[in-house]
């Protein structure tokens, strides 16, 4: 495209792009925005070298001119979205880069690729962030993902409300918070069990979480209040029903005067089981397989479309595509949240507007301002901030968007 663009004399023209989802994964009632730190910090370095125009000019992919084009290719243009951690729901113009035709279409997989996963985790880490009703959890699921995406899903499940991940490359490189327990193969290492949490509990002291379920449960907590004290600080459960065995074991440290012993359970957890354990007496949730995967649906369905051109005497001309279930809103947008006393009512989407009305709370934030970032999204403190505003934004939402049943989206869109 760019190629044939640089041919035809439009690869300079002046354009608006935006990256949305269509719709919701099936039975959600609302997403959140995740990738906005990780997708700026990857456009800051954008850049093609001589490897890679080499590989392009080898295989003859495109023409000379452009690469020589994107030698010196560096986004120059303005992107705006919604801040990370905001609430979306289908429709919502999450990114829009304005900039020339042949700068802004070189985005599209690298926007894509990092919105949707980065917001698939985030949006069900928040589901299972409701379903703890404020039980921390943890996102362990790195041996169930990419290396790389493991780094991304620590960091999106953060910013969703999680309160620490297994994943140590997230903590340095992000900020998040890290933990982590022995597994079972620490207990199986060893002569006997005693030995093993002999082992830990020297090493660690009396405040770690020691596996109990390696044999026989029973067996492990009394060994466990035995060697710890009754100051140690959790068992973990991954196995099991688990609402029976957790019941059983909160009574066994209370008789042993571990009252103050928590437990934290483990064993393919999701937002489901999470919730069908509220009665249960767990104190901690750690998160593998289903937050990673986004639970269930591992992309967020997210496209990336041209919307408005510049014609040839510099006004704004909208563009859509007709195409019979994909056919999107041209025109340049302003989107709003709709509030009446604090609570969202609407996703109210301008198109050609940038006033807000009173009650109404504007969605876009300035990212790059030609061609320059906005520092304030980057790093551990855009993270932080991400995770703070994951927060404030849900809870501006209807009662019904904490609701794990199947159901619509829980505010409508309204183009305008």
């Amino acid at each position: 495209m760019v190629e044939a663009a640089l041919q035809a004399g439009t690869a300079d023209r002046a354009c608006v792009f935006e990256l949305f989802a269509r719709r919701l994964p099936e039975g959600r009632r609302y997403g959140v925005v995740a990738g906005t730190g990780r997708f700026l910090d990857e456009l800051s370095r954008f850049r093609f070298g001589e490897p890679e125009l080499e590989w392009l000019r080898a295989g003859r992919i495109v023409d000379d001119r452009t690469i020589d084009w994107l030698a010196d290719y560096r986004f120059s243009g303005d992107v705006r979205g919604y801040a990370e951690g905001e609430v979306y729901l289908p429709g919502s113009p999450i990114l829009v880069v304005e900039s020339s035709f042949a700068e802004g279409v070189l985005l599209e997989t690298l926007a894509l690729s990092v919105f949707n996963y980065d917001s698939a985790v985030a949006s069900a880490a928040a589901r299972m962030v409701s379903a703890a009703d404020g039980r921390p959890l943890a996102e362990m699921g790195s041996r169930r993902t990419g290396e790389r995406s493991a780094v991304s899903a620590a960091r999106a499940a953060w910013i969703a409300g999680f309160g620490a991940t297994s994943n140590l490359e997230a903590g340095r490189t992000w900020g998040v918070p890290t933990m982590g327990t022995a597994a079972h193969a620490f207990t199986l290492l060893h002569d006997t069990e005693e030995d093993a949490f002999r082992a830990q509990v020297a090493t660690l002291g009396p405040g770690t979480t020691l596996l109990v379920d390696t044999y026989d449960v029973p067996t492990a907590v009394r060994t466990a209040v035995e060697v710890a004290g009754t100051g140690l600080g959790a068992v973990r459960i991954d196995s099991g029903d688990l609402p029976s065995v957790v019941a059983q074991v909160r009574r066994q440290l209370d008789e042993l005067g571990a009252t103050g012993t928590k437990i934290t359970v483990t064993n393919d957890l999701d937002e489901h089981t999470i919730a069908a354990l509220r009665a249960a007496p767990v104190d901690a949730f750690g998160v593998g397989t289903s937050v990673v995967s986004g639970s269930g649906h591992p992309a967020a369905g997210m496209v990336f479309k041209l919307v408005a051109r510049r014609d040839g005497d510099g006004a704004w001309v909208s563009v859509a595509k007709k195409s019979a279930e994909k056919a999107t809103v041209g025109g340049r947008k302003a989107p709003v949240r709709v509030l009446a006393d604090g609570v969202a009512t609407t996703e109210l989407v301008r198109i050609g507007d940038d006033d807000a009305r009173d009650g109404e709370r504007p969605l876009l934030v300035p990212l790059v301002t030609g061609g320059v970032v906005d520092e304030r999204w980057l790093g551990e403190a855009g993270t932080a901030r991400a995770r703070e505003h994951r927060a404030a934004a849900v809870a501006e939402l209807p009662a019904d968007a904490l609701r794990l049943s199947r159901g619509e989206p829980v505010l409508p869109t309204v183009y305008r």
